[in-house]
């Protein structure tokens, strides 16, 4: 059993969450509202420290975040040497208090630099040196013992990590309130149960902190999943501490669990990873805060097409080194298909995928389809080098393009100078027998005795990877008569690499669909970057992005969003649903696609942190409302009717075609004259008259000192309010100017 001390009241669950039906569902915010007197911390394993998504989420927020809170903004993390050395520049802070509080930890025992995060926005990051206090790591497991009734093992280095680090938050914070000539009014948003402890401590302590809690994934979530339970028909029958102290991981669990119940607000990135948490940790999250993008960041105006068009030649390149001895289709009519992640089996959907490639074969053949799908598989995984097969079917690519190259030159001279002397050129005499040699070597070159390889590197496990089991149980071996072909790059892209010298976003790019069918994806980063780079992708029900989509999009397929239905279909029904959308994908000719990737560009901003960061805005008012209520106002509204926007469906008929058509991408007269309905600009306005001006942020005075103070304690008690949230009215609507 869980037992946490809990020592106020607003820490127990509270009766409804924000909705997140629209994104104008949220108050209308005063523009007045004063920031001045308030200091936000931001606290997280992952600040300059790239270990999983989360690192995305803080990363790309920190301009936006910036912008509203100036001076008074810190993250807070863990020092790692080789990350700092390339990431971050350390800087003597010009605030007083936190001068003050760094020189006395510093003094202490403890090791805290202080710098900015070169990185958009250059935050001001404080970061903290676990290791160096790793001799109070025994003292400190007794206090958390004493103090909450939770017992960490010794062999746990991750937990042990999250002790020391929450210890360490939780006396920054104090001391940073000690500090203070007046009393303070901090905010401090900790993300992750590897975080929580310092959360627990400050309410445990009384520090005068509003505090905010969010799960990004829930830990027994993930672990359950992971597990091939039927996870989500379940929620309400799992014996939570059981399920925990079956995977070794209660302690963890009751961390989590206890940051959850004791935060001001909790929230989390996703409607259906709150109605996980609801279940897993007992407390319905207070806001959904989706993740965003840094919009600008990935956009390229009416470029990104040409940018498609120059990304899909370079896969082309590689794909003619990779099948050489077995080019036996038009390149031309190929569709490249990727999923990209965390290499989890089953949690982000690889099994899903490889069947539904295995029946789309199927279906490509018996209808004697010309169109050749090419599916990568780009998840890390444990090698030793790279294929030598692969290696050398680029050294074979290069040296025909060597060879081509020899030949055109010479031919292109010969044709000069006959041009020169008026006359026209015998077309025998301008190969000699030279190159005709030439040529045969480098034909016979590229014969091959066995099929293209799948996997791109040397595995240490293959006899027993997930996804080269699959592809051997399901017959996919790259061969002639396959329509579908494979390829597994386990390890991450580089521009760097012998091998496909392309970073991530522009392989992405290149690509015609991304397809990530994850039966466990709180947020699912992937097709949101997908989106914002006008790629079409296949998502679940079962993430967060599908789920925020299709709250949003009308029609979603329309705009390149295929959702398959994970959740209330049998796993059969899922991949035929599955199959179904690639199968449609392929049949689309080269101009429906195009109109496609209009459609989903246009989506990206909707995924901009300038709208998704208002969620963000909303849970901090929440929590300095509650928290320091003679200070801040908080007055929550109930609405009669929910408000907001839905892109409705396009205007012209939407780019799928139906089962029935061919499947040649060759154009019909049908398609043509359906295709003259099609008008990007009238498309483009139609769509802006649905989507909000980007957030205004809360008024504050630029040139204001940051907040600053003198030694006297502040160890006031934070008073919090208990009554329940209800969903915020709405701002009115307005129409957004001309996007980026």
């Amino acid at each position: 059993m869980l037992m946490v001390s809990l020592p106020f009241s607003a820490s127990m669950p509270l009766a409804r969450s924000l909705s997140v039906t629209s994104l104008s569902g949220l108050e209308d915010w005063d523009e007045e509202f004063d920031l001045d007197g308030a200091v936000l911390f931001e606290i997280a394993w992952e600040v300059a420290n790239k270990v999983g998504g989360i690192y995305t989420v803080i990363q790309t927020k920190a301009r936006l975040t910036s912008e509203e809170w100036g001076e008074n903004y810190f993250l807070v993390g863990p020092y790692m040497e080789s990350n700092v050395r390339t990431q971050v520049e350390l800087i003597e802070t010009t605030n007083p208090a936190l001068r003050r509080t760094i020189d006395k930890m510093n003094s202490s025992g403890c090791k805290v630099y202080f710098g900015r995060w070169l990185i958009e926005g250059s935050p001001y990051v404080v970061l903290i040196d676990v290791a160096f206090t790793a001799w109070s790591l025994d003292r400190w497991k007794t206090e958390l013992w004493e103090s909450f009734s939770i017992g960490v093992p010794w062999f746990d280095r991750e937990a042990n990590d999250a002790v020391l680090f929450g210890f360490l938050t939780a006396w920054l914070l104090g001391e940073f309130a000690a500090q203070c000539e007046e009393p303070p009014h901090i905010l401090a948003h900790f993300h992750e149960w590897l975080a929580g402890l310092g959360l627990m401590l400050c309410r445990q302590r009384r520090l005068p902190v509003a505090t905010i809690f969010t799960t990004h994934a829930t830990l027994l979530g993930r672990y359950l999943c992971a597990g091939n339970v039927d996870f989500y028909n379940n929620l309400s029958d799992f014996n939570m501490d059981k399920e925990a102290g079956d995977r070794q991981i209660y302690h963890r669990y009751c961390l989590e669990r206890a940051a959850a119940h004791c935060a001001h607000v909790f929230t989390t990135v996703s409607q259906i990873t709150a109605i996980e948490a609801e279940h897993l940790l007992k407390r319905k999250p207070d806001v959904v805060t989706p993740n965003g993008l840094n919009v600008k960041k990935f956009s390229a105006m009416h470029e990104f097409q040409n940018l498609h068009a120059h990304s899909k030649n370079r896969i082309q390149e590689f794909i003619r080194g990779h099948f050489y001895g077995h080019l036996d289709f038009n390149l031309d009519k190929c569709i490249f298909l990727f999923i990209a992640g965390r290499y989890e089996f089953s949690n982000k959907g690889a099994d899903l995928f490889l069947e539904a490639l295995a029946r789309l074969n199927y279906l490509l053949r018996v209808n004697h389809s010309e169109v050749t799908v090419i599916a990568f598989f780009i998840m890390p995984a444990r090698t030793n080098n790279f294929n030598v097969e692969t290696l050398k079917g680029q050294a074979v690519r290069k040296q025909l393009w060597d060879t081509a190259q020899t030949v055109k030159e010479k031919f292109g001279k010969k044709l000069y100078e006959s041009l020169l002397v008026g006359q026209l050129p015998d077309v025998s005499k301008m190969l000699d027998r030279e190159d005709f040699t030439m040529m045969k070597r480098a034909i016979f070159a590229t014969q091959r005795q066995c099929q293209p390889p799948i996997c791109t590197h040397n595995m240490l496990e293959d006899s027993s990877d997930p996804i080269l089991n699959c592809l051997r149980r399901i017959g996919l071996f790259n061969g002639s008569s396959d329509r579908v072909k494979v390829i597994f790059h386990p390890e991450f892209l580089s521009s760097t690499s012998p091998l496909l010298p392309m970073d991530y976003e522009e392989f992405v790019r290149g690509c015609h669909l991304g397809v990530f069918p994850s039966y466990y994806e709180p947020w699912g980063y992937t097709p949101a970057e997908c989106t914002v780079m006008g790629i079409p992708s296949i998502s679940t029900n079962l993430s967060g992005f599908g789920c925020f989509m299709e709250e949003h999009i009308a029609d979603p397929t329309s705009y390149g969003i295929y959702i398959v239905d994970r959740r209330h279909r049998s796993v059969d029904e899922s991949c035929n649903q599955l199959t179904s959308f690639l199968f449609q994908f392929c049949q689309q000719s080269r101009r429906q696609r195009i109109i496609q990737r209009n459609r989903t560009e246009r989506l990206s901003d909707l995924l901009d942190w300038r709208y998704l960061g208002r969620y963000y805005v909303s849970a901090r008012h929440m929590a300095l409302a509650k928290t320091f209520p003679d200070t801040y106002y908080y007055e929550p509204q109930d609405p009669t009717s929910k408000q907001g926007f839905c892109y409705p469906r396009p205007a012209s008929v939407p780019p799928s075609p139906a089962l029935s058509r061919h499947s040649s991408p060759h154009h019909s007269e049908a398609e043509d004259d359906n295709d003259e309905r099609y008008d990007e600009d009238m498309e483009a306005e139609k769509d802006r008259l649905n989507i909000r001006q980007p957030l205004a942020l809360p008024y504050r005075n630029k040139n204001a000192p940051p907040y600053t103070s003198t030694a006297s304690s502040g160890n006031s008690s934070p008073s919090s309010a208990t009554s329940p949230p209800s969903s915020i009215t709405s701002p009115p609507s307005s129409v957004s100017s001309e996007k980026n």
